[in-house]
């Protein structure tokens, strides 16, 4: 099975459903079904920054196996944060995060 993750969830969504949970799940191989995405809303997008600990994982992750990561343009504009982001790391809206996962499109969608 394939998923996408969004998360959009202020306080501590991220830092431990993702970083305590996801990720680590996600490096060992052991999370039990492919994510093919993540996409970050509001103060989440801070996450895919560069030099963040958490982001930097998730790239290295993207990277090995071709999970899309994308932040929210508005959200990415408004904290001043695009042309930040970890490698491999995009941004984009609805329409761009659909586009990018026709090729490898998710059987379910789970907002965090």
């Amino acid at each position: 099975m394939k998923v996408a993750y969004i998360f959009s969830t202020q306080g501590h969504s991220v830092s431990y459903k993702l970083g305590k949970m996801i990720l680590p799940q996600l490096e060992e191989n052991a999370h039990g079904v492919e994510v093919v995405g993540m996409f970050f809303f509001e103060d989440n997008t801070y996450v895919l920054q560069k030099n963040n600990p958490l982001g930097e994982r998730l790239a290295k992750v993207a990277a090995d196996t071709g999970m899309l990561l994308m932040a929210c343009d508005q959200c990415a504009y408004e904290r001043e944060i695009d042309g930040m982001l970890v490698e491999g790391a995009t941004i984009g809206c609805f329409p761009n995060l659909y586009g990018a996962l026709s090729g490898n499109m998710p059987d379910q969608i789970i907002t965090l």
